[in-house]
Order: structure tokens, then C-alpha cells, then sequence
């Protein structure tokens, strides 16, 4: 990634907004990941930031995101309007969600005509997998214009994802990306300023803010003022009872190549996966 004194000393790539970013870092995340939570606490420790919320992949993020916020507050003008109003030097935040480098890494067209070098950071955030299931298929639920097979293939789907993200975040380092654990970040403030440090961010609000409102908020305390209180690390507990969760963990159990991945990031979750799979399944005689 380029550096910022780097940047400082080319043409500005991000001249189309009439400002000049004093940085510029992107991220990538599955939904209920603490996405959102954790773009709110980048904005709260830079000086000045914009950030676009859920651009579309492979297009123009100025022209193709979902949301516009200066410095954490909610903007609907247009992007070169909110970029004057954050002014130069700001921290340009984009995210991603559900999509991954690896599908665009060969033609580097993630951010359209944004190249990877036009960012001083790729931020990968992920969660535990117990943890992002229960709180996705959880979301599902609260549609009810969807039947089990419907949030079933959306799960299946995700799934997928959510396990080649598992391999980005693994090869993090070597790719220089910086991987954020959303499970760490909720419990660890130690962790959280860390995080900032690394990306060369002061340590101003190191709380973990107010509940974000985005997708929602949270799938189990919908109207909770204070994200303390959501118990973000517990979600699979609320939803081991629930037969669609469970049907899902076997699936996800009996994928080798998932459960290394998960073994490597999360062990406590792959340890309770694998038992998962030991169990027995039902009687074929029970179709007959």
C-alpha cells in the first residue's frame, strides 16, 4: 500500500471529489460483522473523516455506494458536497460488504477506476463464525416473507463467502492488509488500540460508540442505546435451540477445507463444530 507522505508527493487520485484525502482506507466484511460499529470508531479517531457506506464492487465508489456520513454523522447531500464539508487532509473510509479481494485481485478493479495503490490500508473485519451465523440467520428470521428454504440459500450462500474470507484474513500479512476481528474488537479495548495505532490513527474515543443503525442494528436487541450492552460474543447460544441453526452448522462442518480455516482463526469454535459433526445423524430408514 502507498504511504501517505507517498501520496503527498503525487497528483491527488482522488481529485474528483475536489479534496485532498489525507489517507484513504478501505474495508471488507461480511453483514452483521460489525461493520458499521467499527467504521463509526475509525471516523471518532481521525481529526475529520467521509466515509461511503456499502459501495458497490467493481464501479466507481464515488458514484456507487449506499450511504454518505461526515465524521460520523449521516449526510444526504451529494459526495462532492460532503467532501468539501470534511475539507482536505480527511480520513476517506470505503466499505465493502459480502465480497472479497479475491475476485477483483486480478484485474485490481474492487473500487472501479481505484486502483489498490490509491489506498494507504485494506482493512479485512470478520467474526467468529458461531457468532456472525446466529446473528445473519437471525436477521432472516425477522423477514417473514421468507420461508426456511429462502434464508437456507441465502445462509448457503454467505457461507461461502464468509469461508474465502477465512482464507484472506489468513494471508493477511503477507498481502499487507490488516485483519480485524470483530469479536476482539467488542471485548478488548486493549485490542481496539492496537488496531488504531497500526493504521496510524490517534487513540481519542476508544469506546465502543453508540449502536449503529445500518441493516437494521443488531438482530437480537433491536433499540439498544448502548452497544455495551449487546452481548455480540454470545449470539450462538441464543440460537443453539433454533433447528434452521443447527442445520446449518452440519452443513458448514462437513466443509474440510472451512474447518482448517476455522481451526486457525477461531479453535473454540472449530472444536465445538467438530463436535457438531460427530454427532449422529438421522436414520436413513426414517425416508423409507
Amino acid at each position: 500500500m502507498t504511504s501517505v507522505a507517498a501520496l503527498a508527493t503525487v497528483e491527488n487520485v482522488w481529485s474528483a471529489l475536489g479534496i485532498a484525502p489525507g489517507s484513504a482506507l478501505r474495508m471488507t466484511g461480511m453483514r452483521r460483522s460489525g461493520n458499521h460499529a467499527i467504521a463509526n470508531w475509525l471516523q471518532r479517531n481521525a481529526d475529520h473523516a467521509l466515509f461511503l457506506n456499502n459501495c458497490r464492487p467493481g464501479h466507481d465508489p464515488l458514484r456507487s455506494h449506499n450511504g454518505i456520513e461526515v465524521s460520523g454523522q449521516r449526510y444526504d447531500g451529494s459526495v462532492q458536497d460532503a467532501a468539501a464539508e470534511a475539507g482536505d487532509g480527511v480520513l476517506l473510509l470505503l466499505s465493502y460488504e459480502d465480497t472479497l479481494h479475491l475476485r477483483f485481485d486480478s484485474r485490481d478493479n474492487l473500487s472501479g477506476p481505484y486502483g489498490s495503490d490509491s489506498f494507504d490500508g485494506d482493512l479485512l473485519i470478520y467474526r467468529s463464525f458461531l457468532n456472525w451465523s446466529a446473528s445473519l440467520l437471525k436477521k432472516l428470521q425477522r423477514n417473514e416473507t421468507y420461508r426456511s428454504a429462502d434464508r437456507m440459500a441465502v445462509m448457503a450462500r454467505a457461507l461461502a463467502t464468509y469461508g474465502d474470507l477465512l482464507a484472506e484474513v489468513l494471508e493477511a500479512d503477507s498481502a499487507a492488509r490488516c485483519a480485524i476481528c470483530y469479536d476482539d474488537w467488542a471485548t478488548d479495548a486493549d485490542y481496539r488500540a492496537r488496531v488504531l495505532t497500526d493504521l496510524g490513527l490517534p487513540v481519542r474515543d476508544n469506546t465502543l460508540g453508540a449502536v449503529q443503525g445500518y441493516g437494521g442494528g443488531s438482530s437480537f436487541d433491536a433499540g439498544s442505546p448502548e452497544a455495551g450492552d449487546l452481548r455480540v460474543t454470545a449470539r450462538w447460544q441464543a440460537m443453539a435451540p433454533d433447528p434452521e441453526y443447527r442445520a446449518l452448522l452440519r452443513v458448514a462442518a462437513l466443509d474440510r477445507s472451512f474447518m482448517d480455516r476455522l481451526a486457525a482463526l477461531c479453535p473454540a469454535d472449530a472444536a465445538r463444530m467438530t463436535r457438531v459433526a460427530a454427532q449422529p445423524d438421522f436414520d436413513p430408514e426414517v425416508l423409507t
